[in-house]
């Protein structure tokens, strides 16, 4: 089937990812190591090289279980009886998986052994000369969060990217509201950002998407994701 626009192809992707969430629980765990890793990203001085590396590792990660779940899925439409040839398919995509997971694990090791030395403690302080680094953060978990939450809540009403328990256009622009808050620490500035992220949860609402609460719990999404790293972590 055809994609009418762009949004529809997006919203089918979006219910590609939350159904392997809610039906795999490899990618469920997937998705809480990867917040988790993310998150401790922060208290190291990570050189671009080694984000890029982290970040990827991830992605990959996500890519085989999800390439794993379509496989697994495809053979069950295909037939529902014991086939040799079904089994060796299913092994194979399972085994991509395991690559993948072995080689997060390898990276892992590599990118945090040394810096999980005692001795390394005060790398914390860089952070704060680290605006880009946890800008970048932060909006991630966001999104990642955001999916999460309209994985668990999501009851069928809209598609994924248009309805859901978090507005995830509220959540993002208000994350970035407050990032842009803490970096140009101007009231003008400021306050020109969190008007722009209210016209964002404002068309949410005026286009029927979202309700008032949802964009509500997205904003303080948002603004909770940003205080957190750039206050108490940055």
């Amino acid at each position: 089937m055809k994609s009418k626009s762009l949004i529809e192809s997006f919203n089918y992707a979006v219910n590609g990812i939350i159904y392997a969430l809610k039906t795999e629980r490899n990618m469920r765990i997937h998705f809480v190591v990867a917040i988790v890793v993310i998150f401790l990203s922060l208290f190291f001085d990570f050189t671009k090289l080694e984000l890029l590396m982290l970040f990827m590792t991830i992605t990959f990660v996500f890519m085989a279980e999800m390439f794993n779940t379509a496989i697994e899925r495809t053979i069950d439409l295909i037939t529902d009886e014991y086939h040799q040839l079904a089994k060796i398919a299913k092994d194979v995509a399972a085994g991509g998986v395991l690559i993948a997971a072995i080689n997060a694990v390898v990276v892992g090791y590599l990118l945090f052994f040394d810096r999980l030395n005692p001795y390394t403690n005060l790398v914390l302080f860089k952070l704060r000369n680290s605006s880009i680094h946890l800008t970048f953060v932060a909006l991630a978990l966001v999104i990642l969060l955001t999916i999460i939450f309209k994985t668990i809540f999501f009851r069928g009403r809209g598609t994924p990217f248009q309805g859901g328990i978090v507005s995830g256009h509220a959540a993002v622009s208000f994350c970035i509201a407050t990032i842009i808050a803490f970096i140009a620490n101007n009231m003008l500035v400021s306050t020109l950002a969190f008007f722009m992220a209210i016209l964002v949860g404002e068309s949410r609402v005026e286009g029927k998407i979202h309700s008032l609460f949802e964009v509500i719990v997205g904003a303080l999404l948002g603004i909770i994701v940003g205080v957190l790293v750039f206050q108490i972590i940055g």
